[in-house]
């Protein structure tokens, strides 16, 4: 719970929470999505889980922005991860994260 408290005070002064309007671009065919999904994927297995996060953005491809998320997750980036189960429409994986959060307002709550 510490290392979620030390983000979100991180996140409160530099880039807010979550944002997620992080839309895919509507305008790209599904043979454009699919190279670049497939670029993605490469990106990721490289271990480039930033490039491999912005072309997913951009596709929308939900598969992997969830395994970008589990990443983040498993740096301890929790809202990273959150996000990007948001972005994937992943309600399995964001619903715990969601939980922890609310743990840890609960907790702050309760100092003041």
């Amino acid at each position: 719970m510490n290392s979620f408290l030390d983000e979100i005070g991180k996140r409160q002064d530099s880039q807010g929470f979550i944002k997620v309007t992080d839309n895919p671009v509507s305008s790209l065919t599904s043979e454009q999505k699919a190279v670049l999904n497939r670029k993605g994927n490469t990106l990721f297995n490289e271990g480039n889980i930033e490039g491999a996060r912005r072309i997913f953005t951009t596709t929308g491809y939900s598969d992997g922005l969830t395994r970008v998320g589990a990443v983040y997750e498993q740096k301890n980036r929790s809202l990273d991860a959150l996000k990007q189960y948001v972005l994937a429409r992943n309600k399995n994986k964001a619903e715990p994260l969601y939980e922890r959060a609310a743990a840890v307002i609960s907790a702050l709550l309760q100092n003041i």
